[in-house]
């Protein structure tokens, strides 16, 4: 019961990225231009099933999990897929250019792939974090692998990235070196900063936005 609590506090309260309006608009326009027998995968999915045209691929199975296996090596055959999503994912595996480079290997051609990527956030290990990616890095991450940009933006702004950092620095600050301090500390920072959230739609509008934008998300095309 408290992993389940702790699960859906840190999805829908302190690390809610994926559940951002730009972030469901782009996958709801994504997924609604799609061919109703189009095959998807999702890479990184945990327990969530975005739609019933897509496979979920995990580190291990368990419940609701299609595909067994890491980004940076893909257990499905050349040009298996139209679409391809991974959220919050590529931070975490030592070779990130060697996972974008599968997700190429495993669209069709002119399929689709969906990469979102944290930037000014803390240190979360599942089970390893590795990476932070700018918008420049999403291009050379797309450059690498042939995918070409059709669109690339912030999934979350200033606002969410001073905020993650301002939730950590306060942890840290009065935890004493004590975990469960920290722990407590971090949850009830999470609860009272938490409206400065609500700020993005307005920085995020500023051209330096990007400087401290807390992620960034890129729909990418594999060349026909």
């Amino acid at each position: 019961m408290i992993d389940r609590l702790k699960y859906y506090f840190v999805k829908k309260v302190y690390a809610d990225h994926n559940d951002t309006r730009k972030v469901k608009q782009t996958l709801s326009q994504l997924l609604r231009n799609l061919p109703e027998d189009a095959k998807g995968l999702n890479i990184g999915a945990g327990r969530t099933r975005i739609d019933s045209r897509i496979q979920n691929l995990e580190l291990e199975k368990g419940e609701g999990i299609d595909l067994v296996g890491s980004v940076e090596d893909i257990p499905a055959k050349d040009s298996s897929f139209d679409f391809v999503i991974t959220q919050e994912v590529l931070e975490h595996v030592e070779s990130p250019f060697k996972g974008v480079k599968e997700i190429h290997r495993v669209l069709k051609p002119g399929g689709l792939a969906y990469i979102q990527l944290p930037f000014i956030i803390g240190f979360h290990p599942c089970p390893n974090d590795y990476w932070r990616f700018s918008h420049e890095g999403m291009r050379a991450l797309a450059d690498s692998s042939g995918l070409d940009i059709i669109e690339l933006d912030m999934s979350v702004g200033p606002a969410v990235g001073f905020y993650r950092i301002l939730v950590e620095f306060f942890a840290v600050l009065i935890s004493f070196n004590i975990y469960s301090i920290y722990m407590s500390a971090k949850l009830s920072a999470s609860l009272f900063f938490y409206p400065i959230k609500w700020l993005d739609p307005l920085l995020s509008k500023s051209p330096q936005a990007r400087r401290i934008a807390g992620g960034y998300y890129m729909l990418c095309k594999k060349e026909i």
